[in-house]
């Protein structure tokens, strides 16, 4: 069997220093020191995503072509690169040869799966000037007793751990991460996040490194204040934490459910605090049962790094014989020698080749070269975590192509194709990446696959791509980008929120929207959560007001053409400004600002309504006539018969019929002092013929005054009905204005006079092109006429066969008298031209 410690004779005169401590001592940075003040290097990693990390660091130090990336899944290889960064699996046994090899995360030999990879490594894997070996503390009395000669040296903490006891979520303080153990809380606290904090980063094992790439991202940037993850974190990532909350303090090892060892949590709690940034942890209250606690011994181990060291680590022969599968499945399972290492538990790949061994599928595995090639098919990593059975059947079908030779390119195209599908949930995406890591894997080997780099390249893509699909899925049902903007905004000064008006009136924060300005009235967003509309009204009234008021002032400055008198009030893009009031007999009317005017700025709302109220006083222009009416219905020179009459008219908005004016009181010496105020007394109406006009009426309608339907352009006639619009009366089936009617009855009245200015009783014909030429029919002229008291004889029709003019019909006036009408005073002498009109128009 061979010696697990075979090569250690072959460097005793390399230096190995062993640099142990807690998380935040500068370790890794260090060996990165190290490495790049040596000709080469090579460096592994317990991750994939640390492996990146620092590859990329060593990069911009050393210039792309002189560093290397390998992992399982990806290898980015310049041709002259002299300095490696490994996962731990893909690090070479030799170390390349390299002078300088470091191996990070040491304690992770005592891991019960990858264990006895760490601790080949640490045995075997040496730099041929200076190797260095990092980890916990807890490590040390095993390096001690495995590397004798190996320089131990203990970094202190560059910050302080504080217990601060459970806190809610609600309590968390920011740049906060939460600790869970399995994807069902981890999804769970990421929701609650969500809708109270704005949302989380996610970082799960499960996830492809890329993901958990931009997911960290998310976190550093500060678009997020909090990340949700489970123990991987605790792996070294590099995260700006101050404060680290465990959701449980216990977890699934793959055997049991257990209580986290000290060492464990402290591994966690240590990502609180950067350099030298105290750091705080506790756990998590609020949750369904009781919340978590920490032991007094616990928090003491943790505050103070004092834990029991480690007693043994795992070890399983890194080199077996491949005589044939017996024997190398009993290589597998040899202890070791040395008492402080312990047999590793069964792993995926060794139960992958027991299971097959029994299996048709191995019965071509005769030869050393064959067994060899097995062992490394069943060494594909389970990246889909589906089970011994589902991995085995999946390296079986393998086996029959590798078995062969290669894997034809056509079906690992076929293969990758499939997994090109960016649609579905997390856990389908989550799916596909592990699926296509696999096929990464397998691509990534030499011997394996034909046109390798062609397909290596095409699973990388989709990988790629597959990742972005997950992470735009996670942030789209763990991140609301606009709460936690407003999160982080709302405890700060107001002043400074990046709170942005459009031109559209969208608001906007930071570039998310959220709602709209119309008028100066803010709307939240539709589309939001109902537990996210309060703190966007928190945080519009705290920030509009400035903006507002900076419209505001906009605006006055402005012709304010947009500004429209409608409905009884001022409007701006179809939204209320201030009500117009009118009040002690007036038509100046009192502005009344709705409350988001109230709310402007003092100085714009001062400006604003002082535009406003010149604006108003020069739209209302038309409406002069009227408030002359007002004015002579206060004077004190009207008398009360003629300020009755102005109200009557002041009520009709401008006009009144003669039957309800009460003009039977007016005393006649009045009439003179009201023409000049614009009134005209007509046959039918008593009208300011000023007010007939489109604008003075549009703006009666306008302002609420006159509630009677509005014609527009107050068209000549138009058609009748029950409700008329203002200023007409009917005509038949038709309807004229009442000025016309006026100029038509005028005219008849004036061919009546001329008639009748010998004999009143003479009949008298009357020519109607004039109302026709208005626009009213033949019909609806004889009626206008006849509610004037014009009454029509028509003429007989000519004999049949008779030729010659027809003959005119014939008129008469014969008006209905009321009343008081019979009481009233003489009328003008017989025999006067106008007598007759004269007494129609009293």
């Amino acid at each position: 069997m061979p010696n697990h410690r075979c090569h250690l004779g072959l460097v005793q005169d390399s230096a190995i220093k062993a640099v142990l401590g807690p998380t935040n001592t500068g370790k890794t940075h260090l060996a990165i020191e190290r490495m790049c003040g040596h000709s080469s290097g090579c460096m592994g990693f317990p991750l994939r995503l640390l492996a990146r990390e620092v590859y990329d660091r060593v990069r911009a130090i050393k210039g792309d072509a002189q560093v290397a990336l390998i992992t399982g899944e990806e290898r980015i290889e310049p041709k002259d690169a002299r300095y490696l960064c490994c996962t731990v699996e893909a690090m070479p046994r030799d170390g390349a040869n390299a002078a300088f090899v470091a191996l990070d995360e040491a304690q992770l030999a005592a891991d019960r799966e990858r264990g006895h990879i760490f601790t080949d490594r640490l045995l075997n894997t040496r730099g041929r000037e200076e190797t260095m070996l990092l980890g916990s503390a807890t490590v040390a009395p095993l390096v001690r007793e495995l590397v004798p000669e190996a320089e131990i040296s203990d970094r202190p903490r560059f910050s302080t751990l504080t217990h601060i006891g459970p806190r809610k979520l609600s309590r968390l303080p920011p740049r906060s991460a939460i600790v869970a153990f399995s994807a069902e809380q981890v999804y769970a606290v990421a929701e609650m996040l969500r809708r109270f904090r704005g949302g989380a980063a996610v970082v799960m094992g499960a996830l492809s490194p890329e993901t958990r790439n931009k997911q960290v991202a998310l976190f550093q940037s500060g678009e997020v204040d909090y990340i949700v993850a489970t123990d991987a974190i605790g792996m070294g990532l590099n995260l700006d934490v101050n404060h680290v909350a465990f959701a449980g303090l216990t977890k699934f090892d793959g055997v049991r459910q257990r209580r986290l060892l000290p060492a464990e949590m402290a591994q966690i709690a240590g990502r609180a605090g950067r350099h030298q940034r105290d750091g705080t942890f506790g756990t998590l209250a609020g949750q369904r049962g009781p919340a978590p606690e920490f032991t007094e011994e616990e928090i003491y181990a943790i505050e103070e790094h004092r834990f029991a060291p480690l007693t043994h680590l795992f070890w399983r022969e890194p080199e077996p014989r491949c005589d044939n599968l017996a024997t190398l499945i009993a290589d597998l399972e040899a202890p070791p020698l040395d008492p402080v290492l312990r047999l590793a538990p069964e792993a995926i790949d060794l139960a992958t080749v027991k299971r097959l061994a029994e299996e048709p599928v191995s019965a071509n595995v005769r030869t050393p070269g064959m067994v060899r090639r097995f062992w490394e098919a069943c060494s594909l990593p389970d990246f889909r975590q589906r089970g011994p059975d589902v991995h085995a059947r999946f390296v079986a079908r393998l086996w029959q192509d590798l078995s062969e030779g290669y894997l034809g390119a056509d079906y690992v195209a076929a293969r990758i194709s499939e997994l090109d599908n960016m649609a579905g949930d997390i856990d389908t995406l989550q799916g596909r990446i592990a699926a296509i890591r696999s096929w990464a894997y397998i691509c990534q080997r030499p011997d394996w696959v034909l046109a390798r780099d062609e397909m290596a390249s095409r699973a990388r893509a989709v990988e790629a791509k597959l990742s972005d699909a997950l992470h735009a899925r996670l942030t789209e049902r763990f991140v609301n980008r606009r709460t936690a903007i407003l999160m982080k905004s709302l405890g700060e000064d107001a002043g400074m929120l990046p709170i942005e008006l459009g031109e559209d009136g969208s608001v906007t924060v930071d570039g998310e929207h959220l709602g709209k300005v119309e008028g100066f009235r803010f709307v939240v967003d539709p589309g939001a959560r109902h537990e996210d509309r309060r703190m966007l009204l928190a945080a519009a009234e705290k920030s509009l007001p400035r903006i507002l008021g900076e419209q505001a002032k906009a605006l006055a400055a402005s012709d304010m053409a947009d500004v429209e008198i409608a409905r009884g009030a001022l409007r701006w893009r179809g939204e209320e400004l201030a009500r117009l009031e009118f009040r002690d007999g007036t038509v100046t009317p009192i502005l009344q600002p709705t409350r988001e005017i109230s709310a402007l700025p003092e100085a714009a709302r001062t400006t604003l309504l002082a535009a406003l109220q010149a604006l108003v006083a020069a739209r209302l222009a038309p409406l002069e006539a009227l408030e002359k009416l007002h004015a002579a219905a206060r004077d004190p020179e009207a008398g009360s018969q003629a300020r009755a009459l102005l109200l009557n008219l002041i009520a009709g908005h401008g006009f009144v019929s003669r039957e309800r004016a009460g003009i039977e009181h007016l005393p006649k010496e009045m009439r003179p002092f009201l023409r000049k105020i614009g009134v005209t007394f007509g046959a039918l109406d008593i009208f300011a013929p000023a007010l007939l006009k489109p604008a003075p009426r549009q703006l009666l309608a306008s302002l609420g005054i006159d509630r009677r339907p509005l014609q527009d352009g107050m068209l000549p006639v138009i058609a009748g009905g029950k409700r008329l619009p203002s200023g007409y009366r009917p005509a038949g089936d038709q309807a004229i204005r009442v000025d016309l009617a006026e100029k038509i009855l005028r005219a008849a009245h004036e061919v009546r006079a001329k008639a009748q200015a010998k004999d009143r009783r003479r009949k008298f014909v009357l020519d109607l092109s004039l109302p026709i030429s208005i626009g009213l029919e033949e019909k609806n002229a004889v009626r206008l006429l006849g509610s004037a008291g014009f009454r029509v004889q028509h003429a007989r029709k000519l004999p049949e066969g008779a030729f010659g003019p027809a003959r005119p019909d014939l008129w008469e006036w014969r008006p209905a008298r009321r009343k008081q009408e019979r009481q009233a005073p003489a009328a003008p002498r017989e025999g006067s031209a106008f007598a007759a009109l004269a007494d129609l128009m009293r």
